[in-house]
């Protein structure tokens, strides 16, 4: 949660917990320490939680654990990148590397520079330090420019995305980056966020490495709160949600039970209208379909290159031509491989592989793959 003065801005997170941030309004049995979210777990007394009964057989069952990792398991598991340095690796690189490697990877996925696309967040919208000041703004009215949430403005840690490329990036292909590939695209990322280190600008031949990642400074570090850094972190955190207080919660009396009209009648409760006529420019109730462009002169082999060469061409899914990895998924059928496309797959595709093609131009990219593997 961020705090400015005494607004609340509450994370998407933090705001679905809110939703449910009633302290107590269970009765019986006494709850024991609170969970660290606020919340409290209730034993199970002659075979009820509080006043409701459970099923003790379930309680009482054997849990099969499964077994205990091997050494060479647990060590590509554990693999925390943590805000004061432990598991960071040593290695290096450059802005310059960084943007080739951005280029080759993440580009059709992030967008140019970062800036999103296909589906996926953008890493940056401007200067970090500028954009950190808009956390600051709210929608009071439906052309009110909201808070920018992106790595340079919103996060608090630079080792969450050291960690986070190095653990899920590229999308599919995860874990297959060096470290020193790492430091270049985070290099990167502070570059196009337009941050500085100790006072130097991350300009193209910024080296990172590191001793100076540990001093990259993020602007919204201050004002994040509950403080969840060290070994108090896990109780700091448990002290600040017992408190509805902290993050606009009720704190109910256990005695109390609410399921309809709950909300006192003292509270004022505004209500936003909007029009169609209020938005810039105005919405249309207009419900046809636009009228879809022809295709004639659609270049199917120029729109592969650009679009879905970077996966398709690289290992990380079928290349055309490759009559061994699309048998299986042709004895499914054209209608099944279009439906595959068009709306991404669990292994990892995007709908439409992340571009912004027409249904029907992405079936001709499609047609012309498969041509290829028969």
């Amino acid at each position: 949660m961020i705090k400015f003065s005494n607004k609340l801005l509450v994370s998407a997170s933090v705001a679905a917990l809110v939703s449910f941030g009633f302290s107590g309004c269970m009765e019986s049995a006494t709850p024991t320490k609170a969970s660290i979210d606020g919340g409290v777990n209730y034993p199970v007394v002659n075979g009820k939680t509080s006043s409701y009964y459970v099923n003790t057989q379930a309680h009482n069952m054997t849990i099969n654990n499964g077994r205990v990792p091997t050494k060479d398991e647990y060590n590509a598991w554990n693999s925390d990148v943590m805000p004061d340095g432990t598991g960071l690796p040593e290695g290096e690189g450059t802005v310059t590397e960084g943007e080739e490697v951005y280029e080759a990877k993440c580009v059709m996925c992030h967008g140019d520079f970062g800036s999103g696309g296909g589906g996926y967040p953008a890493l940056s919208k401007g200067n970090a330090y500028e954009m950190y000041k808009t956390l600051t703004r709210q929608r009071l009215k439906p052309d009110s420019d909201g808070p920018s949430r992106f790595f340079g403005s919103f996060w608090a840690e630079a080792s969450t995305m050291w960690w986070y490329i190095k653990d899920a990036m590229p999308h599919p292909a995860t874990d297959t980056l060096t470290d020193d590939e790492v430091y270049s695209l985070v290099a990167y990322v502070l570059n196009v966020n337009e941050m500085e280190i100790d006072g130097v600008p991350v300009d193209e031949e910024y080296v990172l490495n590191k001793e100076n990642f540990l001093k990259i400074k993020m602007p919204a570090k201050a004002v994040y709160e509950p403080v969840i850094d060290g070994p108090q972190g896990p109780e700091n955190v448990r002290k600040f949600y017992a408190n509805p207080d902290n993050f606009g919660g009720q704190k109910v009396a256990r005695s109390e039970r609410c399921m309809t009209n709950c909300q006192e009648p003292t509270v004022h409760v505004a209500e936003i209208t909007v029009g169609i006529s209020d938005f810039h420019p105005p919405m249309t109730s207009v419900r046809d379909l636009p009228a879809e462009e022809g295709t004639s002169s659609f270049d199917a082999k120029a729109a592969y290159t650009e679009s879905c060469a970077m996966c398709h061409d690289t290992g990380a899914a079928p290349a055309p031509g490759d009559k061994g990895a699309w048998a299986p998924l042709l004895a499914k059928g054209m209608d099944g491989v279009y439906k595959n496309g068009l709306n991404g797959t669990d292994a990892g595709m995007p709908a439409k592989g992340g571009s912004s093609l027409s249904d029907k131009e992405f079936k001709l990219v499609v047609d012309y793959i498969v041509n290829q593997s028969k």
